[in-house]
């Protein structure tokens, strides 16, 4: 099916779940399902072995999310946005549960080309360190903030990240080079993250 025939499906059936018709959403998610799969899929293989949540868990659970939030969607980069931003957030409290029941240890660092790296494997404590680094690059820079929410948690490559955000990819890709460098020296000056009901 041509590319610009599935984005004005897409587009068409974003509009109509935004309505809050019942059916709609469930054509909605019959047209993304894949897509979040793989999604779910490539966040999942970046945590370290042992994790318990499923790629289909993560998905359904990240869809109960976002439908029962607002549904102002107006385009593909606004929806999958909302995903990637509930799939990390479902994945953020799973890796304070478990970094709760170990914490004391240290925090191995997290180098600026391991973003790059999906092969990579994250700590639940380097996974919060990225989580409260990005948050504090979200609040300064929300654009590159987008790009690296795209591309390190959706898995998004440079052009689909460009046509979403109506950027050029040398600016995408200049911008995930400096979120990169950013990031990284957040998380090393910050340290590791405060647990609840851990003592300062």
């Amino acid at each position: 099916m041509p590319e610009d025939r599935v984005n004005g499906d897409l587009t068409a059936a974003l509009h109509a779940a935004s309505t809050g018709s019942a059916e709609a959403e469930e054509a909605l998610f019959g047209i993304v399902y894949d897509d979040l799969r793989r999604m779910a899929k490539l966040r999942l293989a970046r945590l370290q072995p042992g994790q318990t949540l499923q790629a289909t868990a993560l998905v359904h659970e990240a869809w109960l999310k976002i439908a029962n939030g607002d549904k102002d969607w107006s385009g593909r980069a606004q929806f999958f946005g909302v995903v990637s931003r509930a799939m990390r957030n479902i994945l953020v409290d799973d890796a304070r549960r478990k970094a709760s029941v170990k914490h004391g240890g240290g925090l191995a660092r997290m180098s600026a080309e391991s973003l790059a790296q999906p092969e990579r494997e994250a700590s639940p404590l380097e996974f919060l360190a990225l989580h409260e680094a990005l948050e504090d690059l979200e609040r300064q820079d929300p654009r590159v903030a987008k790009v690296v929410m795209l591309r390190y948690f959706s898995g998004l490559g440079t052009g689909e990240i460009a046509g979403l955000l109506d950027l050029s990819e040398r600016t995408v890709e200049r911008d995930w080079r400096f979120a990169r460098s950013w990031l990284q020296q957040r998380m090393t000056e910050n340290g590791p993250p405060k647990l609840e009901g851990q003592a300062e």
